[in-house]
């Protein structure tokens, strides 16, 4: 981890705000502060901090240096808005976070996804729904983004890992501290098989402000937000308000008129504010994506090709890694990269790199 990486690492544990994170960097550039350790000397940096929270920091000092050097061991990757990993669909966004930990597979942070959100304790209608979308949405190979909270969250992960497609959980807390605590397994296997992620540090525990913040990432990191369930004065209302003011695109799916539980829905479809969809089809059609013609793609594909995508499944790698593990020779394995490249399954990056379209 890098100087300026520990330094937002340690600014976010003292839970500096955006103005206070731009006046701790202008000190440190300054007076070419060159590590963490060195800050808490000195007066010009101490001075950005009230009584109680100088003390807060002398007191937890050995924790969070400890803390920084530990992370990398736990497999917790700290992205700053420099790296290559950030969800680029976040950069332009003016309350995106300075960093972002994460746990898992990074290249799904900028991969196609939608949003799936809604009630915490949805009726049999919503379980369906829920479950119905995340499926053909997961199949067509749309990265499912929840906030792993009971109800339309955690199904919505679920049926995704169940039908081999990727998810991502944004946390409302730290690593350290899942919640809800029911769900700490259906974490750890997002971690394995997807990817966790969330603003705060390990140690950070969950508050009533956390969540709605947390929401805006759900919104930021999506094409579009789906709700399949919830009520007129849901908290999925800050999910809401965040993908129309990201320009994000918002479906809804309808249900009775007579249930508590479909309020929020309806009056947004009512309103116009959301497109109604009956189907996970609907949104593959809004989007342009042809499932039956890009099944018939990867039918047709022969043994070397189908080797080709499997091996760039989990990230992009170069030419020399890829005829390594395919064992293909160079100039056939340059003709099917061209073939794949064409079909647009595959992408040539900088640096003769290849990555799954």
């Amino acid at each position: 981890m890098n100087d300026r990486k520990k330094f937002l690492v340690l600014f976010s544990i003292l839970e500096f705000s955006k103005t206070k994170i731009e006046k701790a960097f202008e000190i440190i550039n300054r007076k070419n502060i060159e590590s963490v350790e060195n800050l808490i000397d000195d007066v010009d940096f101490t001075g950005l901090m009230s009584t109680e929270e100088y003390h807060n920091f002398v007191k937890k000092s050995d924790e969070i240096f400890s803390l920084i050097n530990d992370m990398e061991d736990n497999g917790i990757v700290v992205l700053s808005q420099e790296d290559e990993d950030y969800p680029k669909a976040m950069l332009d966004l003016e309350d995106a976070p300075k960093i972002l930990y994460a746990k898992g597979d990074l290249s799904l942070l900028n991969k196609k996804g939608i949003a799936i959100v809604g009630t915490r304790m949805p009726s049999n209608y919503g379980t369906y729904v829920t479950n119905k979308f995340a499926e053909d949405l997961a199949k067509a190979g749309l990265v499912i983004i929840s906030g792993l909270a009971y109800g339309v969250d955690s199904i919505s992960h679920k049926k995704a890992l169940e039908v081999g497609g990727k998810t991502i959980a944004v946390l409302g807390g730290g690593f350290d501290h899942i919640y809800p605590e029911a769900h700490t397994n259906l974490a750890k296997e997002i971690s394995e098989k997807g990817l966790l992620i969330s603003e705060y540090p390990p140690t950070a525990r969950p508050t009533k402000f956390s969540f709605p913040r947390r929401n805006r990432i759900i919104a930021g990191l999506s094409m579009g937000v789906l709700i399949t369930e919830a009520g007129a004065k849901s908290g999925t209302i800050h999910t809401k308000e965040f993908a129309l003011d990201y320009g994000r695109d918002l479906f809804a799916v309808p249900g009775n008129i007579n249930s508590s539980k479909s309020e929020l829905p309806n009056a947004l479809i009512k309103s116009g504010q959301a497109e109604c969809v009956l189907s996970g089809k609907d949104i593959l059609e809004y989007y342009g994506i042809d499932i039956e013609k890009e099944n018939k793609k990867t039918i047709s594909l022969n043994f070397d090709e189908q080797l080709i995508l499997d091996i760039l499944k989990d990230s992009e790698k170069d030419f020399d890694e890829i005829a390594k593990k395919s064992n293909i020779s160079v100039n056939i394995l340059n003709s099917y990269l061209t073939t794949l490249e064409i079909r647009g399954l595959i992408k040539r990056m900088p640096a003769k790199t290849y990555m799954l379209n």
